[in-house]
């Protein structure tokens, strides 16, 4: 993580949201970033049930997959409003690292997490 930290920092820097996940961040345990990982799997892992029972991006599932993703963001790092999911969702298919993170997962499931999310 350290070797994002001036990238993170440089993009997200002067945002309410880097303030508190940096507030929030700075207090945590190994431990603490452990459960949010769990946190963060257990979403992903609702966006590959979906999506790999072929679910419409608007169905219950995929709706629950997109929720508990915003869930798990706001209690671990800042409050995400549905514009900022939205915005992640953007990123999930331009920046290559997120979309190998997502793909590597199951081929297309970063499309299918940011259609997912912009459907909401």
């Amino acid at each position: 993580m350290e070797k994002y930290e001036d990238e993170v920092q440089q993009r997200w820097g002067e945002t309410d949201e880097f303030a508190e996940s940096t507030r929030r961040t700075s207090k945590y345990t190994q431990a603490d970033f452990y459960s949010a990982k769990v946190d963060q799997e257990a979403a992903t892992e609702l966006f590959v049930y979906a999506y790999g029972n072929s679910l419409a991006i608007d169905s219950e599932k995929a709706k629950a997959a997109v929720l508990a993703h915003r869930v798990a963001i706001s209690k671990w790092f800042y409050e995400c409003s549905v514009e900022m999911q939205k915005n992640l969702a953007v990123m999930y298919v331009t920046d290559q690292r997120f979309k190998e993170y997502y793909d590597g997962r199951v081929r297309g499931l970063a499309q299918y997490v940011h259609d997912a999310i912009m459907a909401q």
